[in-house]
């Protein structure tokens, strides 16, 4: 489903009642919420808004459990790690327990070794069935979404929930949720907008099946809903 907005604001706006929706919701019939944040620049407006007085008071922060659909192989202090943006805009902004955060990196192991140790985690407060209240995603220029770059060897991964490897174009590791486990989630939000989004969004929504080139086509959930939010931009309709 696309809902298509004039402008980010706008996307900030629908994004951010999503996910006070949603954690409502679950805390109301299950105690907890359990979220997974996405980095880059596209989501730091949520989060801001999330952290603002209208809106953090919605929230029983002491219920909520945040985890990451991924991240660079950098320390937390580094200005490319996804978590380092999340506590400036967000966490630390609002009242939630420190062990119910789960940062993606860990000084001292490899990253293969702790995307087992990730795996644990989130078996532990999800159980067994693995089903987040609600995952959000940003796309890439390229079609990728998390670290499911296209042409990667993750994107065939049927048995790992969490994964990690070395991204030769980037000169870096990466550590990521893989699609088995995106797609059990109660709902999966995609933040895309501005013109570098055009076909990537173009080929992912109406284009042939090829998630080898457009890894986002992978995103396919098991029962719940996947909702791309985008501007008149993206959509090609501006």
């Amino acid at each position: 489903m696309i809902q298509i907005y004039n402008n980010t604001e706008e996307i900030n706006i629908a994004a951010t009642n999503i996910f006070v929706e949603a954690a409502q919701k679950a805390i109301a019939e299950k105690g907890k919420f359990t979220a997974v944040l996405t980095g880059g620049s596209s989501p730091a407006g949520i989060y801001k808004l999330l952290a603002s007085d209208v809106y953090k008071t919605k929230i029983d922060w002491s219920k909520v459990f945040i985890f990451w659909g991924d991240e660079r192989w950098v320390p937390l202090n580094d200005d490319l790690s996804n978590a380092k943006m999340s506590y400036s805009t967000l966490l630390s902004h609002v009242p939630i327990p420190q062990e119910n955060i789960f940062e993606m990196y860990k000084d001292g192991v490899t990253p293969e070794d702790y995307a087992v140790e990730y795996e644990k985690s989130i078996k532990t407060v999800l159980g067994e069935e693995g089903k987040f209240d609600l995952i959000l995603l940003g796309m890439g220029d390229d079609g990728h979404t998390a670290s499911l770059f296209p042409g990667e060897a993750v994107l065939e991964e049927q048995n790992k929930w969490v994964d990690a490897y070395y991204l030769a174009p980037q000169k870096m590791h990466r550590i990521t949720l893989t699609a088995p486990l995106i797609n059990k989630a109660e709902k999966i939000v995609v933040v895309a907008f501005g013109e570098k989004k055009i076909n990537a969004l173009k080929e992912v929504t109406t284009g042939a099946c090829n998630p080898t080139l457009y890894p986002m086509q992978l995103i396919k959930p098991v029962s719940g809903e996947l909702l791309f939010l985008v501007d008149k931009v993206a959509a090609g309709t501006n």
